[in-house]
């Protein structure tokens, strides 16, 4: 039987990382309405926010240590922390290239690392890449680091299987929060021509995702690459082919 319930998640501990605002303080407040003992982590901590820099090998460690003695056990895994970096390829610079990697990709790397272990079969981890790893999106650092977390994603679910611990990864398309509110308007409003739904996405979009990842719900479920874009992905760039058509049809 699953060790996560399928209804709730009462009594579970989770890890959020970046889960200071955004998108990851709504998961890490959807996971404690559900029951879920959270442990919200974010490199600048706010209020119930405990810091961990998800870069530090020694951070993940010191935490993991702690988990184990306070609770024993980890029954899941949100690893929210991103960065972006704007730069298109003929301005990248190697040390930005490394910079947003180690937080996008090597930091959910460390949190697998040492929190699988402590998880018992049932447990599960959801790794929020972003729909740049869907596509050709222009930042080519960020971009290529959440293809990175994909490969991460998929490596660890045929690992951790035998287990009984599940990985699967979900896609934001364009989200309102401080990190896309600091893109140009521009970008907004592009993004919104190229969604089939018509509208950006909210982090109320994506919580119940978490929340079914993270649950007995889904445990059937792992090395998934889910989309939650309001069809921004699925239409493999045709989109504009389609609106000129139909605006030029009689």
């Amino acid at each position: 039987m699953n060790d996560l319930q399928p209804e709730k998640l009462l009594g579970k501990v989770v890890v959020i990382t970046g889960a200071a605002r955004g998108q990851g303080a709504a998961e890490a407040e959807a996971l404690t309405r559900e029951g879920a003992r959270v442990i919200a982590t974010d490199v600048e901590p706010g209020a119930g926010c405990r810091r961990l820099d998800v870069t530090s090998d020694e951070e993940w460690a010191a935490l993991a240590a702690e988990l184990r003695t306070s609770y024993g056990q980890v029954h899941g895994l949100v690893n929210n922390a991103g960065i972006t970096w704007r730069a298109r390829l003929g301005e990248i610079r190697p040390q930005d290239m490394a910079r947003v990697h180690a937080v996008n990709v090597t930091g959910a790397l460390l949190g697998i690392q040492h929190l699988a272990p402590l998880m018992p079969p049932g447990g599960s981890i959801v790794n929020v890449g972003s729909s740049a790893a869907l596509t050709a999106h222009y930042p080519v650092a960020y971009t290529a680091s959440k293809w990175g977390l994909r490969g991460l994603s998929k490596a660890a679910a045929l690992e951790l299987g035998p287990r009984g611990i599940r990985v699967n990864t979900v896609h934001p398309g364009f989200i309102e929060t401080e990190m896309t509110a600091s893109a140009p308007p521009a970008f907004r409003t592009a993004n919104i021509r190229e969604t089939p739904l018509g509208r950006t996405g909210t982090v109320d979009d994506i919580t119940p995702l978490i929340v079914f990842l993270l649950s007995g719900d889904s445990s059937f479920l792992t090395g998934t690459d889910i989309p939650v874009d309001g069809g921004l992905t699925a239409h493999g760039g045709v989109k504009s082919v389609s609106d000129a058509l139909r605006e030029e049809a009689p």
